[in-house]
């Protein structure tokens, strides 16, 4: 049997669409000057409006070791933009009855009953534990309210804890690692401030439990192939690893290279909040069936209502952690939604874009944006994880400046 082919988006010349020809040449410019400097491998950048592809190039080597050229459809590590595709099944798994939002984590996950927080003394350099105040929710877990941290977002005790339980081996089925987060100490109470984490992690897990079905079986099953999203998947065939792009070996700006995951065989973990691999135009396939609101080419796999809800903020006042990584991830004038960033002010962030804009990015650099006033999205896959706090607001201004706005910014 043959592998099927990602069915492509129509396409329309970047006129057409209210995009300059003169800037969106700029834009690939500007990246492949990036290319010249040895800053950026490649790139695959695709923008689409009102339905229609108006920008999809190629540029620079797939993977520098070998010279291969970047072609549109290189196959990238994705990372962290799984978590939006696994709060989609979350969200489908809802409005099929099957879990609420407002659920105790602990009634599908018994582990995660009775959690303990980290109380740290002055210094920050030893702690002790105390009760949750309350049980993290699926929604905490969606908007990432949960009390988790990751690993590498601070240097406290919880996060030495995470690293030294190695948290984040792939080595561990996904029931194996539910259990081992749960032992661990909170860093907050659930509901108190938003802290990027693992838990979209356990939402893959909370997936399994809920189904039936492994992640990675109904990902496939009930997003990837109604999608018609077939190169995206958890591990690459042997046959497709000549396409898969890779990072400098050594990092352009002297710092440490980061380790890439290994996708080119199956992990025991389905990593729920980082662990896919994808193309641009497969990615663009959900981007746009999100941009419809739940629909593409017929298939609908979420109702209106509820693609409207997840990309609405959900913290309001909510704080952000201001002793983590946090605000380079989500910057003034931006909130959280469920598996998204979102954008609740036309001003203050340093990068332009419509209230209601929702985005995401992967730790190696891919990133996307959806700008629903605009009728738009855009996504560049890069594999650069060191230079990725660059090139995201780059693109992002990049992308913009091409626009010519034929409606004003909300």
């Amino acid at each position: 049997m043959e592998t099927p082919v990602t069915p492509p988006l129509p396409f329309a010349l970047p006129a057409q669409v209210g995009l300059c020809d003169e800037r969106s040449a700029r834009l690939l410019a500007v990246l492949q000057s990036e290319i010249d400097r040895q800053r950026l491998p490649g790139a695959v950048v695709l923008v689409a409006r009102h339905g229609k592809v108006a920008l999809y190039e190629s540029l620079g080597v797939q993977d520098p070791a070998t010279g291969t050229t970047m072609a549109k459809d290189s196959i990238f590590r994705i990372y962290s933009m799984t978590k939006p595709v696994v709060s989609v099944a979350v969200m489908m798994l809802m409005e099929q009855g099957k879990l609420l939002l407002s659920d105790p984590v602990a009634r599908y996950l018994p582990e995660f009953a009775s959690q303990h927080v980290a109380v740290r003394d002055d210094a920050g350099k030893s702690q002790t534990l105390r009760p949750a105040r309350r049980d993290a929710t699926v929604h905490d877990l969606l908007r990432h309210t949960a009390g988790l941290t990751y690993e590498f977002m601070g240097s406290l005790p919880v996060h030495r804890q995470y690293a030294q339980a190695r948290i984040g081996s792939r080595q561990r089925s996904n029931t194996e690692f539910s259990k081992a987060l749960a032992a661990l100490p909170l860093l907050a109470d659930p509901g108190s401030v938003w802290e990027y984490s693992r838990a979209t992690d356990v939402l893959g897990r909370l997936v399994e439990v809920c189904s039936g079905q492994t992640l990675a079986a109904f990902l496939q099953e009930k997003i990837l192939t109604p999608l018609g999203m077939h190169e995206t998947a958890f591990s690459v065939p042997v046959t497709q690893h000549g396409r898969i792009a890779e990072p400098y070996a050594h990092d352009p700006d002297g710092g440490l290279p980061m380790q890439m995951i290994d996708i080119r065989s199956q992990a025991a973990l389905a990593s729920g909040g980082g662990g896919l691999a994808s193309t641009a135009m497969d990615y663009a396939r959900f981007l746009q069936f999100m941009l419809n609101r739940g629909v593409l080419d017929g298939v609908r796999l979420l109702g209106p209502h509820t693609a409207d809800f997840m990309t609405a903020d959900h913290l309001g006042t909510i704080p952000v952690n201001p002793a983590g990584a946090s605000p380079a991830l989500l910057p003034p004038g931006h909130g959280f939604g469920l598996g998204f960033a979102v954008r609740t002010a036309a001003g203050l962030s340093a990068v332009p874009g419509s209230v209601g804009l929702y985005y995401w990015g992967g730790i190696a650099g891919t990133t996307f944006f959806v700008d629903p006033a605009l009728d738009m999205f855009a996504l560049m896959m890069i594999q650069a994880p060191n230079q990725r706090e660059y090139f995201r607001p780059l693109f992002r201004s990049l992308v913009y400046a091409a626009l010519l706005v034929d409606k004003p910014y909300p």
